[in-house]
């Protein structure tokens, strides 16, 4: 039996020991060294871990294997010399660490010895390591740099966001949906007020199966919420503070405007005015507040009361003095009820053209509406670079440290706002979609609003009676719905309320011919 030996090989990263043959090569070479030395080979240990660290987990699995057999002299062979670190500190701590086992290095490609010469020419070959190793940490820092400074992202994608090769863009964020639009309406609903904390947010991302979670328990972390809120990543922007890295638009598409990102920040900072939060009941009475009492006029409300095995919703007028107070109304019974007015109010086909006529006409003078606002847009443009221009002078020429960062903080703001103002002027007067296809939605609307009202989503059932009436309705117990006020595009179509309307006829929305 030969002296007894230990085989060490190890590669920077998992990316090279799953597509590389790294390992697999330094094991190779490294078993006909110790067959051509007559060594017995006992063990193999292979890392995937820098060469500039000592904490990685199969060197120091090999020391406790050797620690517990240092009885009998061992020898660790290794494939070259940078494959036991690239750091002259390290490396030495280990050598340290073998002799004091009872072992030693030897390689194929390098001496090991406790001679002048060859203890010069050891700590050569590792400080070459050692340079190569920092060289490229910095020529690779110096490419990422580049990169962010060019509004591309380089780190590890965020929630929401994965990296794909784009074509001359290279590899670039683009969005993960349905993550992305999950979070997009989690950071607007924050934005908003209508999810008033970090832990609202949270527990709204984790009613999605879709969405990731953070633990085996899914559950999404309350520190992730505070990272999601704070990223203007999301808003379309890259910065990175640690690097020099100021805002830059970035080529990414953002999940939200950089607006919406500046709103979520004021209200971290409480700057936003508070919200209140909305009742559970309103999920549950969405025509609560919005129908009236028939016989004082007073909003209807509602309450929840349990019965022997479930909860009962009703619909209650709380007015005193009202004949009808607290006398309830079944949810199904009024809400039935409104159903079957939303299905009276579908035009006929002869009133459609008209229509068109109309909403062209509001269309053009929205447009020009628009571009009024661009104009006002470009004016205060303009009056910020006057400001920031004249603080910047003022900032040079004062001497009183705490002046200047005063002045530094404002202009900081300023460029913020001038953000802002580019991203609106830049909507502002640019519909999402033509005035055709607007219209054909509004039709689908206007011809049977009872489809959005189905909606699970409440901001889809209030909208519906923002759009329907121009004024809150009024229902009675015994009678039901009283004549209502309609809103004007309604009002326009005519009366739908008699049995002669009817249904448009899917022949399109142009005039007819002769």
């Amino acid at each position: 039996m030969g002296e007894k030996a230990v085989i060490y090989c190890r590669v920077s990263d998992t990316k090279q020991k799953l597509e590389g043959h790294g390992l697999d090569s330094q094991e190779v070479r490294c078993i006909d060294y110790a067959q051509r030395c007559g060594y017995d080979i006992v063990q193999v240990f292979k890392d995937d871990a820098s060469g500039g660290i000592a904490d990685r987990p199969r060197f120091i699995e090999m020391l406790a294997f050797l620690e517990a057999r240092k009885a009998e002299a061992h020898v660790v062979i290794v494939d070259d010399i940078n494959r036991i670190s690239r750091s002259l500190e390290v490396h030495l701590m280990f050598r340290e660490k073998l002799k004091a086992i009872s072992a030693r290095f030897e390689s194929p490609t390098q001496k090991f010895g406790d001679g002048a010469d060859d203890r010069m020419v050891e700590m050569m070959l590792v400080n070459v390591a050692e340079y190569q190793r920092l060289k490229n940490a910095e020529q690779t820092k110096n490419r990422m740099w580049g990169r962010l400074k060019n509004g591309y992202w380089v780190f590890q994608p965020p929630r929401g966001y994965v990296f794909e090769k784009v074509g001359a863009h290279g590899k670039m964020l683009v969005r993960d949906e349905p993550v992305a639009s999950i979070l997009k309406e989690a950071l607007e609903s924050f934005a908003s007020g209508r999810l008033q904390t970090m832990a609202e947010v949270k527990r709204f991302l984790e009613t999605f199966p879709e969405y990731p979670r953070d633990t085996k328990a899914g559950e999404v972390r309350i520190q992730r919420i505070r990272d999601l809120l704070t990223r203007v990543i999301y808003a379309g922007y890259i910065e990175h503070e640690a690097w020099g890295i100021e805002r830059t638009r970035g080529h990414h598409e953002p999940i939200i405007s950089l607006e919406t990102f500046e709103k979520i920040q004021d209200r971290l900072d409480g700057k936003a005015a508070k919200v209140p939060a909305k009742l559970n009941l309103n999920e549950l009475l969405p025509l609560r507040g919005f129908v009236k009492c028939g016989d004082c006029d007073h909003p209807y409300t509602g309450s929840r009361v349990k019965g022997r095995s479930k909860y009962y919703v009703y619909y209650e007028c709380f007015n005193k003095s009202c004949p009808s107070y607290r006398k309830s109304i079944k949810k199904a019974e009024i809400e039935k009820a409104f159903e079957e007015l939303l299905t009276t109010m579908r035009p006929s086909d002869e009133l459609f053209h008209l229509l068109h006529a109309m909403l062209k006409d509001l269309w053009d003078a929205q447009a020009a509406r628009g571009q009024a606002l661009v104009e006002t847009a470009k004016k205060e443009l303009v009056e910020i670079e006057r400001d920031i221009e004249r603080l910047v002078d003022r900032t040079l020429e004062t001497k009183n440290s705490t002046l200047a960062k005063r002045y530094e903080d404002r202009i900081g703001d300023l460029e913020t706002r001038k953000l802002v103002l580019a991203e609106k002027q830049s909507k502002i007067g640019q519909p999402q979609s033509t005035f055709e296809r607007t219209f054909r939605t509004a039709m689908r609307f206007l011809s049977n609003p009872l489809i959005l009202w189905r909606s699970k989503r409440l901001e889809d059932k209030r909208a519906v009676l923002k759009l329907t009436f121009s004024d809150q309705i009024a229902y009675d117990r015994k009678k039901g719905f009283r004549t209502v006020d309609l809103s004007l595009p309604f009002k326009v179509l005519g009366d739908f309320l008699r049995d002669k309307s009817g249904m448009a006829r899917p022949r399109g929305f142009e005039p007819r011919t002769r």
